[in-house]
């Protein structure tokens, strides 16, 4: 018997490579403990012919349905955010930090000095940098892809100039937009 608790719409594999020594073990829970808070100003590149300005600066995150300019608002496709973050001291060896993105919407890829460090698709939207992250000045790039939802509500909207093209009608232009993009707030976290 092994128990798991999941997040929603969590999934993971089990394999049993061997027998066990013990019947049953619990493994206690690692504390996380909020190290920094990575706060704006965001630098945001959007994906081109998608109906957004090229780049933004964002002092604060939110989500992108939440903009005021409609280019951003209905944006649907990749925007890559972009920033410098100090730290302090270096990991130690073998020492996981976790970057939490807080909330995104949908799926966010991340790199920290140019390396690839993870792909965060579910709850807790979180990626370990701890073998990329280095004592002083650190470069963060997370790119985030959004569904097709808000741009087809956008598209919808009278006398907007169409980006998307669909058969049949989608979504009124009263639909809800979905939320959008890195919306945070993102932390590092230490792990015990």
């Amino acid at each position: 018997v092994v128990p798991l608790q999941l997040e929603d719409r969590q999934s993971l594999f089990v394999v049993f490579r061997d027998n066990a020594e013990q019947p049953s073990r619990t493994v206690p829970e690692p504390v996380k403990t909020a190290v920094a808070e990575i706060v704006g100003p965001w630098q945001v590149q959007f994906q081109a012919n998608r109906g957004a300005p090229d780049a933004v600066v964002l002092d604060n995150l939110q989500s992108l349905s939440e903009h005021a300019e409609p280019g951003i608002k209905h944006f649907s496709g990749v925007a890559t955010y972009s920033k410098q973050f100090d730290l302090l001291t270096a990991v130690k060896p073998g020492q996981s930090l976790l970057l939490d993105l807080g909330d995104i919407g949908d799926v966010a890829e991340v790199r920290v000095n140019g390396q690839l460090a993870g792909t965060a698709w579910k709850k807790p939207y979180q990626v370990d940098i701890g073998k990329l992250v280095k004592a002083g000045s650190n470069s963060l790039e997370v790119r985030v892809a959004n569904l097709w939802v808000n741009r087809l509500i956008g598209d919808a909207q009278p006398d907007a100039t169409k980006v998307a093209y669909t058969t049949f009608k989608t979504y009124l232009p009263s639909a809800p937009l979905r939320p959008s993009g890195l919306i945070g707030p993102v932390k590092l976290l230490s792990t015990d």
